[in-house]
């Protein structure tokens, strides 16, 4: 037990730990406070629960590094329970009691087999960090870094594993030493870890024993006092802000929020302050694991974009200027300066693969595209192939600036007549076409293909036609969110007129845009993508497709498909009802490697780097030995087809859309009676 004067000693050192630390995280929370608005406080307990299961169950970390998350949940689990363990030692030290025997047995096997736990794990995690130094602990060259970086990540974790190690070594040691004091009494078999040790103090004198009880106590319980005042600044901080980001996180992460242009006098984001308080609160959250710059398509092709990098420069920035987001004078330095590099700003595919293996939700694409923002509304400072997109959309309603009568030319390729939706106001369907499929030739096969199916399956169906215009998407991922607002906005009209029950598209951009961005405007609408609709049909007998035997297809997820929109199963569905067998690559599903396209990249010319994002992915769809690569997207199906061409031609391999695969197997039914089509609906 303490003595009086300890005890005096031992408050005022609480007292002083919390006043400074107080001030640290107060600092903290006004800095993430000082962000602008967002709503993130709807259904609070459901919040709440669903934080909770995913930190206590560490599902999000075992997405990836099975070794080292098991490391990390060693040291996770000692420390949940060591809140409770801290307040029996503190008790301990103030009175004349020791916990043992009875209902302490649990309690102390518990505390004695997580301590080694925490120790094991947190050496473990110690010696690949600064023995095995692993590749995805170090930044590519030229990515740009935060001047107190490359230096302070090592000192932070070196601090910060230090004082785990001698925190619980010495509560190990404690209960060590007080067993060897308590030899009298017999083992504890509860306490083997703690027993273990206690066999190197046997033999000593009880002054010196009582004397390293003492000083390990104080090692054990003084350490975390010495800890508080830095914790704020330290990476350990995320033990409390990412059970909160995860509790705030948004349904479908990744969705941007639409602009108040009449309220607001500047766009975008250009320095911290500057940024929505959710953006604050990744910094802060930010394990440093770098997994979102292991499976960034940029990064991985040699592009100068870390998204991990992005939010560890952010959260260096917020503890130099003290949470401040300011210097000395007042001025805030643009996130160009020290955050993110103009390239790497426009390297992003947006593909949310960075969100998606996140193990404490941060929503890095989302930071990028506030940056992208604030150049073209702002400065009008962007690559030059948007400038011809963006004149496109403008004045033709479409980013390749074609003329819109040319909207239906590809109808003209099939011999029945297309229904707008002015012969046919009133359609079970609405398929929206999209740019590419109106113009792109490759991707009118796409549109063919489906009005092949719909008349296969008597479906009562039209399109917009000539009054169907870009939703917008490209515009809206390069950072141009007035152009965005305007087309959303011209189309919503539109689509409240017709007032369509469902609508169907092949392209997984317009059907995020329409079914997740729309509503933000006002447009509420079902939206359903192709492969999704196709597999309804095949399910419910409206579509009868031939089963036969084929060679092996892979499928390639897009991004806005899966990952954004979680659309795995059913263009899947679709090509095994085909009788195909798939072969999936090696990263497929959540996990599945971008095209290149997205984040309005079709519309520009690609950042230097190793090499193009289509090559790699096209290098892994072919390795799976596959002579058919299914897609589910148009902009993925030019990408690939392009990257196709480029390299060495493969005749014996062929880039289909899902839908042409179902029609053209919809054509050899006809001399085969066991496939004929069911009766129209």
């Amino acid at each position: 037990m303490l003595t009086s004067a300890e005890k005096v000693a031992f408050v005022l050192l609480v007292i002083g730990a919390l006043s400074f630390g107080g001030v640290g995280f107060y600092r903290v929370f006004k800095a993430i406070a000082g962000g602008k608005p967002s709503h993130r406080f709807d259904r609070p307990l459901q919040r709440i629960l669903s934080a909770l299961w995913i930190v206590l169950t560490q599902q999000s970390l075992f997405n990836k590094r099975p070794l080292v998350s098991f490391l990390h949940a060693m040291v996770f689990y000692g420390f949940v329970y060591y809140f409770l363990v801290n307040v029996v030692d503190v008790l301990e030290g103030f009175f004349p009691w020791v916990p043992r025997g009875g209902i302490w047995n649990p309690f102390n096997l518990l505390a004695d087999l997580l301590t080694a736990s925490v120790l094991l794990g947190i050496v473990g995690l110690m010696v690949r960090r600064f023995l095995v130094k692993p590749a995805d602990f170090k930044f590519a060259s030229n990515v740009l870094l935060h001047e107190n970086v490359r230096d302070g990540i090592p000192r932070d974790s070196a601090i910060v594993g230090g004082f785990i190690i001698f925190h619980v070594g010495s509560r190990l040691l404690n209960k060590a030493t007080q067993l060897a004091l308590l030899a009298h009494e017999g083992p504890d078999p509860f306490q083997p870890v703690a027993g273990y040790f206690a066999s190197f103090f046997a033999g000593m004198e009880s002054g010196l024993l009582e004397g390293l009880e003492h000083f390990f106590w104080w090692g054990a319980l003084g350490s975390i006092l010495v800890f508080i005042p830095y914790f704020p600044r330290s990476k350990h901080i995320h033990i409390m802000m990412a059970p909160l980001n995860l509790a705030l996180k948004k349904d479908k992460p990744g969705v941007l929020e639409p602009m108040d242009f009449e309220n607001e006098e500047t766009f975008g984001v250009a320095t911290l302050k500057d940024f929505a308080w959710p953006r604050l609160l990744d910094a802060y959250s930010c394990i440093m694991c770098n997994r979102c710059q292991e499976v960034c398509p940029a990064y991985v092709t040699g592009k100068p974009l870390s998204p991990s990098a992005l939010l560890i420069n952010e959260r260096y920035e917020l503890n130099r200027t003290s949470g401040l987001r300011s210097d000395d004078n007042g001025e805030a330095r643009p996130l160009l300066d020290f955050a993110i590099s103009k390239e790497a700003a426009w390297s992003c595919t947006t593909c949310n693969a960075c969100v998606e293996v996140c193990p404490v939700g941060n929503e890095q694409v989302l930071h990028i595209l506030d940056i992208r923002r604030e150049r073209v509304l702002m400065e009008s400072d962007f690559p030059s192939g948007l400038k011809q997109a963006f004149q496109g959309m403008e004045t033709s309603g479409n980013p390749w600036g074609l003329p819109v009568e040319k909207r239906l030319d590809w109808t003209e390729k099939l011999p029945f007549h297309v229904p707008t939706a002015e012969e046919n106001p009133h359609p079970d369907v609405l398929y929206w076409v999209g740019c590419a499929a109106s113009f792109d030739p490759r991707i009118q096969k796409i549109a063919i293909s489906m009005a092949e199916i719909f008349q296969a399956a008597g479906v009562n169906w039209a399109v917009l036609g000539k009054q169907e215009k870009c939703t917008g998407d490209a515009a809206r991922r390069a950072g141009n969110e007035y152009l965005f607002a305007e087309m959303a906005t011209e189309n919503i009209e539109t689509l409240n007129a017709v007032n369509p029950k469902v609508i169907v598209t092949h392209c997984p951009h317009c059907f995020h845009t329409v079914g997740n961005e729309y509503p933000q405007l006002g447009g509420h609408y079902v939206v359903k993508h192709h492969t999704q609709y196709i597999d309804e049909l095949v399910q419910s007998g409206k579509l009868r497709l031939p089963k036969k035997s084929a060679a092996d297809v892979t499928y390639h997820d897009p991004c806005y498909l899966g990952r954004h929109n979680r659309v795995f199963d059913q263009p899947r569905s679709v090509v095994r009802s085909l009788g195909f067998e798939l072969k999936e690559p090696q990263r497929n599903r959540e996990n599945s490697f971008c095209c290149g396209a997205g984040g309005a990249q079709f519309w520009k010319e690609e950042e230097k780097g190793k090499e193009r994002v289509s090559t790699n992915r096209y290098r892994e769809l072919k390795e799976t030995g596959a002579k058919t690569v299914a897609t589910g997207c148009p902009f993925c199906m030019r990408m690939l087809t392009d990257e196709a061409a480029n390299q060495e031609p493969d005749p014996t391999v062929e880039i289909l859309d899902v839908a042409e695969l179902v029609a053209r197997d919809l054509k050899k039914t006809d001399n085969d009676p066991e496939a004929a089509l069911a009766p129209k609906a």
